[in-house]
């Protein structure tokens, strides 16, 4: 049985973040461990607003410490880290345990086009990204990372990509959806060498919550499962296609991807 680390932040709301993280490996066979590093609570008297309340850093130590020494594990895969404190805990828990990570670097809740917290794009392109076997940053958190403005076209998703390959990720992934061929999902590849353009079809569906981390838990479990980086990006890509297919909503405000959906 292959064990994940899950860094990461929770979905009081349950459709994203380690909640989403946990179903995503428990479709794969995956047994998934959390430090949870944040709580996001969604406001439902101030349309569905999200209050983020990071954790004391002892307290994800703590977790870390129970997971890492008392069980240990076979990949980490981080998502929503909210401090500079925790970014450089996560990357001093990847060289001390000497693992592989999939990193999710997330800098924003779905729907903001901000980082929660700005500092954390430095932190992020200097001590975590830079350790990653592979990373998953959409259109925003690729474009915060090279210092671009905010990428529009694919051939400015191939030059962010080598960019953030050049900080030391082993493989990137930008994740552009919709965004740049509302027609297409269009994601790009990236291992050092070559450059892969990844399309697949448009799922005419405002029900997506979660989708992003469902695509970074799904690289991560096929990945430690035994795939190469790049079949299990294009494997999470169908996984998140059948999810996003599947998705159901949840209020006036939300629908989550159904992670179930893959089943056969």
């Amino acid at each position: 049985m292959k064990k994940v680390l899950i860094m990461a932040g929770s979905d009081t709301s349950g459709g994203a973040g380690i909640q989403a993280d946990l179903k995503t490996m428990e479709e794969l066979g995956v047994y998934g461990m959390t430090a949870l590093t944040t709580m996001v609570a969604q406001n439902p008297e101030s349309n569905w607003a999200h209050d983020v309340y990071p954790i004391e850093i002892d307290t994800v130590k703590a977790q870390l410490r129970t997971i890492l020494d008392g069980i240990g594990v076979d990949l980490m895969k981080t998502g929503m880290i909210p401090t500079t404190e925790s970014i450089q805990l996560a990357a001093e828990t990847i060289d001390k345990y000497n693992l592989e990570a999939v990193v999710d670097p997330v800098l924003a809740c779905k729907g903001v086009d901000e980082p929660v917290h700005p500092e954390n794009a430095i932190a992020l392109r200097k001590i975590l990204v830079p350790k990653a076997v592979i990373t998953t940053p959409n259109l925003f958190e690729a474009s915060q990372l090279t210092e671009m403005p905010l990428l529009r076209t694919v051939d400015e998703m191939k030059e962010a990509a080598k960019k953030i390959h050049d900080l030391g990720a082993k493989n990137v992934v930008i994740k552009g959806g919709s965004d740049i061929d509302e027609n297409k999902a269009v994601d790009v590849f990236y291992d050092g060498s070559e450059l892969t353009v990844l399309e697949g079809e448009v799922i005419q569906s405002a029900y997506t919550h979660g989708a992003g981390c469902t695509f970074a838990s799904a690289i991560a479990g096929s990945y430690v499962n035994g795939k190469s980086p790049r079949e299990a990006v294009e494997f999470a890509k169908e996984f998140v296609f059948n999810a996003i297919k599947g998705a159901e909503k949840l209020n006036e405000y939300v629908g989550s991807v159904k992670q179930y959906a893959n089943r056969k």
